[in-house]
């Protein structure tokens, strides 16, 4: 690989920012529309096992046990199943989303005190409107914290799917590395690099305004 030069890099940029805005964008995308998924399965799992000491291990272990798969090798295999680009992509990001949003659901639920409870009860509440009105909505910053680290894994999950013609900057990284020693080698790895962690850190940031704006008066710090 040839080594870096920054005037060449902004050559190189000035030429190709319309791509790297169409990755980037493709990149969020992805991204959103796989948290979204894992968002609603997981928080649902959690509604469902938050108060079943069995039936929560299991879902927090296998979601646990799941994470721990290869990244390369989980897209390998769903591949043949549903073919290259968005498919294998949103399902392997969804796959590795699940753990901490399926965690932090349950942890936030078992947290909300027992006194509010009992007075949610004894308002005549149903056990399933106090779990939606009240357990829920204090759950929420919990939940979002796990919905945060669950986009900082698929940012950076999103950039190895380009192994199956994934959609986002993994492409540029991919091909720096299948293109060494060639002029541009460097700048390919370098755009598509720097570019998803100046991502992660804005959405970072921006999950912590979601966090902000979404939250009860009452419960924030």
């Amino acid at each position: 690989m040839s080594g870096f030069d920054f005037s060449g890099l902004l050559v190189f940029l000035g030429r190709r920012g319309d791509d790297v805005a169409e990755l980037v964008i493709e990149h969020v995308l992805v991204v959103t529309v796989s948290l979204a998924i894992a968002l609603v399965v997981g928080v649902l799992i959690g509604l469902l096992v938050w108060d079943r000491p069995v039936a929560r291990s299991a879902s927090i272990t296998a979601a646990g046990i799941a994470i721990t798969v290869p990244s390369l090798a989980l897209l390998a295999l769903l591949s043949p199943l549903l073919g290259l680009g968005w498919g294998p992509t949103v399902v392997a990001l969804v796959f590795y989303s699940l753990l901490p949003i399926i965690r932090n659901t349950v942890v936030g639920l078992r947290e909300v005190p027992n006194h509010i409870l009992e007075a949610a009860s004894g308002m005549g509440m149903s056990r399933r409107r106090v779990l939606l009105t009240t357990q829920l909505p204090i759950a929420w910053p919990i939940i979002l914290t796990g919905v945060r680290v669950a986009a900082q894994l698929t940012i950076g999950i999103a950039a190895i799917a380009a192994y199956v013609a994934g959609p986002g900057l993994g492409q540029y990284i991919f091909k720096g590395l299948s293109s060494l020693g060639s002029k541009n080698a460097l700048n390919y790895a370098l755009t598509g690099t720097v570019a998803v962690v100046v991502l992660a850190l804005l959405v970072d940031g921006a999950f912590i305004l979601i966090t902000r704006y979404t939250t009860s008066k009452g419960l924030r710090a």
